[in-house]
């Protein structure tokens, strides 16, 4: 019976061995970081900071006959951080109220930092100057006037950043848009249902 022939023995390229070894190092890293930031997000288990309106109330809401329209609201707007181990910063925060359509004042704030675990309050005593209404929302002014209760809307983006401990920086778009139906006495409402969404 005939014997096979072997060929001369071939040996990996030392090349292929070095690729080999550096994808192994490399799949050890990536395991090991996903279990640290996995690992570390259940310890401080982040949460999302939070615009929210606290209050609200009409100063002033005048129509007059040459369909000019001057609002004075008062809103306050609370920057929110239950994180217990991050501190937040809040940046780019821009909202719009508007009535029925129409730009009544722009709500800006400067960047501004939120310790852990606490809020800060903005203030915006917000008054327009005279605006020139349709006589379609003039007609949705008077009827405010004569329901003594008048619907604004508040919509707009705020940035916020914080540091997750040795997971880094996170950062996200908090979007809020919310309807405010202000009564015309005078008398504050506290809206439950107005704060911003991450996004």
């Amino acid at each position: 019976m005939p014997k096979p022939v072997l060929g001369p023995e071939r040996r990996t390229n030392p090349l292929i061995w070095c690729v080999a070894t550096l994808c192994t190092f490399i799949t050890l890293a990536v395991i090991i970081t996903g279990l640290v930031v996995f690992i570390g997000y259940m310890i401080v288990r982040p949460k999302v900071p939070q615009m929210s309106v606290v209050s609200a109330n009409v100063d002033n809401f005048s129509y007059d006959m040459s369909s000019n329209l001057i609002v004075k609201v008062s809103i306050v707007i609370n920057a929110e951080n239950d994180n217990a181990k991050a501190h937040a910063s809040f940046y780019e925060t821009i909202y719009t109220l508007t009535f029925h359509g129409v730009k009544v004042a722009y709500l800006r704030a400067d960047p501004f930092d939120v310790p852990q675990n606490s809020s800060t309050p903005l203030y915006y005593p917000v008054e327009s100057t005279s605006i020139s209404l349709t006589p379609e929302e003039g007609e949705v002014a008077e009827m405010s006037l004569d329901q003594k209760q008048v619907v604004l809307y508040l919509k707009g983006n705020t940035r916020t950043r914080w540091r997750v401990g040795f997971i880094g920086s996170v950062k996200f778009w908090l979007h809020l848009n919310c309807q405010l139906k202000l009564p015309l006495d005078g008398s504050t409402i506290y809206p439950k249902k107005c704060s911003t969404k991450s996004r």
